[in-house]
């Protein structure tokens, strides 16, 4: 008769992590989504190889999702508290006509204090959201819509019919938009950099759990005694400095900025974190799903054209995704809810 002793020792050993790893990868949100994202390209691929084998399909394949994962990975993290940005679309646009205006008017100002201007306003306009959101009790929705409009209104007003054109901006940093590094471009390797530290952060830091666990039950989380208001700041803080980051990196990417930058990106970057599997409610995801989720919306918008499916189909397309990713959330949240009752009753039966 067969037993556990008569198979090899590292078979024995390793198979129940084995399993595990498989069922979790089997189980895994993120995976599911790149392996979508991977299926587009391919499908897409064949029916114009440009797609992704020539130096600008390649080259946009992985730079024009770039400003939505910076958007998306600040979203994540305040979704994740249990909140929403609505303002990020706002900031970008007023974070970009900025980083024109400091160009065209010191034409010698080093690259990185602009960089580092966009992401100081963001923050700034973050550190609003956050507050108002923390301490005057009103839903995030609520605050985030009325600074969406706000914040605009601001851009509209300094900007008036002006426009940032690429001759406003030295060539030095107009290049970040072009320039590649072992042929992946510079905006890219800016945007996976920031996903590597916010991520790493999240899931090693006290601070990171203490999102998560914001998220998941708030008045536990207050009976515990977690700084709930700075944790709720923060998140928005975060979110607002990279929406600052990527006005700057909007300016590079295009070379021009009109007025309506970032007009209705908000709703992609919040589109983009549900399709990745974080959750609407809070308390669970990832920013690396977020990321995958902003490479699939930016991927899809590219690839429909190409198979010849028109503009509302592909918004129609983008729509259902979210639908699809909201209800399966309800779904898997009902489903582990049903578990863990029949789990406490079997204990319960059992003692």
């Amino acid at each position: 008769m067969s037993t556990v002793l008569d198979r090899p020792a590292d078979q024995a050993e390793h198979s129940p992590h084995s399993r595990s790893l498989v069922s979790t990868l089997l189980h895994s949100r993120e995976l599911a989504v790149a392996l979508v994202l991977i299926a587009i390209i391919v499908f897409t691929t064949f029916q114009s190889s440009g797609f992704v084998f020539s130096s600008d399909g390649w080259r946009n394949l992985l730079v024009t999702p770039s400003l939505l994962l910076l958007l998306a990975v600040g979203q994540a993290v305040v979704i994740v508290t249990r909140n929403v940005d609505l303002s990020v679309g706002s900031i970008l646009g007023l974070t970009a006509y900025l980083t024109g205006k400091l160009f065209s008017e010191n034409p010698n100002l080093p690259i990185l204090v602009v960089f580092l201007a966009g992401i100081a306003v963001g923050c700034l306009l973050g550190l609003v959201n956050g507050v108002m959101v923390a301490f005057g009790k009103v839903p995030a929705l609520v605050i985030t819509l009325g600074t969406l409009y706000v914040y605009r209104g601001i851009f509209l007003t300094w900007a008036g019919s002006d426009r940032i054109n690429a001759s406003d901006m030295p060539g030095d940093f107009l290049a970040l938009g072009t320039k590649t590094v072992l042929s992946i471009p510079v905006l890219t390797i800016i945007a996976l950099a920031v996903l590597a530290a916010v991520g790493y952060y999240l899931h090693t830091a006290r601070g990171g759990r203490e999102f998560y666990a914001i998220g998941s039950d708030p008045e536990a989380a207050k009976l515990y005694g977690l700084p709930i208001t700075r944790r709720v700041i923060a998140a928005f803080v975060l979110s607002g400095a990279l929406a600052g980051l990527a006005g700057v990196v909007y300016a590079a990417r295009y070379g021009t900025v009109s007025s309506g930058a970032g007009l209705g990106i908000e709703f992609q970057a919040v589109g983009a974190a549900v399709i990745g599997g974080v959750a609407i409610f809070g308390g669970s995801g990832t920013v690396w799903g977020a990321a995958i989720g902003a490479f699939l919306l930016v991927t899809i918008n590219r690839a429909l054209p190409i198979v010849g499916i028109s503009d509302f189909w592909q918004r129609a397309v983008v729509g259902a995704l979210i639908i699809a990713a909201i209800v399966l959330d309800r779904v898997l949240a009902a489903r582990q809810e049903r578990q863990l009752v029949a789990a406490r009753d079997e204990a319960r039966n059992s003692a």
